[in-house]
């Protein structure tokens, strides 16, 4: 169940080019918070900006009541939210979404991770690995110092692989190219992505071209983070060729199944 509280800034750490990790004291949300959910998160003590910013839940700490957060500074709200620091409280409402549905263990499941959009596939994957499940991390960015993975992902037991546009670090072009020789080569059971949409609707086609089932983390635009906005909808399919739908990001995603999504 979701809880609005003031939560007390633990940690405020720089780990890449406008990129924080932050640590919030939060146990009523870290007891309930599953992968792939999110806070809704007041980056400042007053009013301006108005609305909340939406962030995925990187980690937690159940025993210490710790709440990850991995985000980026995009614009005003986040720069803000980076100036806070230790001892500091915010106002953050969660853990809201539907998280990843989670695979039987012994299974080998795959998380595609472009960008700040790892932040939630690492929380995933602590989970599943703790599930007894083979995780294989892959992780594109621009460049080597775009890399949004803190020390914590790169530590915890995942294969990981790495791409980069510019070939700074690991594979020279796109994540997907890792995820194709995968599944051509080993395969996967689970693939579970986040990203931006072109990255996402290329592993959807890989996908449907090896028969692999998918889940896919949505980044939309999100306005009340409650559904009352309407801000965040996306398409999907329609269920036995029922008309297409329109679904809230905020309430019935952020996590939606790969064959569901419209991509035109």
């Amino acid at each position: 169940m979701a809880v609005d509280i003031p939560a007390e800034v633990v940690q405020q750490e720089q780990v890449g080019p406008g990129l924080y990790r932050l640590s919030l004291y939060a146990p009523q949300i870290t007891r309930s918070a599953v992968p792939g959910q999110f806070v809704y998160i007041r980056c400042t003590d007053n009013l301006d900006p108005l609305l909340r910013r939406p962030i995925s839940i990187h980690g937690v700490n159940r025993e210490r009541g710790e709440l990850f957060l991995l985000y980026q500074v995009v614009g005003r709200g986040t720069a803000l939210l980076a100036a806070r620091r230790r001892g500091e409280r915010l106002g953050v409402m969660g853990p809201l979404g539907r998280g990843f549905t989670l695979q039987a263990p012994g299974q080998r499941v795959v998380l595609v991770g472009g960008g700040i959009g790892v932040a939630p596939l690492v929380f995933l994957g602590q989970v599943l690995v703790q599930r007894n499940n083979q995780v294989c991390l892959l992780v594109g960015a621009r460049s080597a110092d775009q890399l949004p993975v803190g020390k914590e992902g790169y530590t915890a037991p995942f294969e990981l692989a790495v791409a980069t546009d510019d070939g700074s670090c690991g594979h020279h072009g796109p994540v997907t190219d890792l995820l194709e020789k995968i599944l051509a080569g080993e395969g996967a059971d689970m693939v579970y992505a986040c990203g931006p949409r072109g990255m996402l609707h290329q592993t959807a086609l890989l996908l449907a071209r090896y028969d692999v089932p998918g889940e896919f983390s949505l980044e939309e635009r999100m306005g009340c983070g409650v559904g009352a906005c309407l801000s965040c909808v996306c398409k999907t399919a329609g269920k036995g060729g029922e008309p297409l739908q329109y679904r809230r990001v905020c309430v019935e995603g952020p996590v939606f199944p790969a064959d569901q999504l419209v991509w035109d």
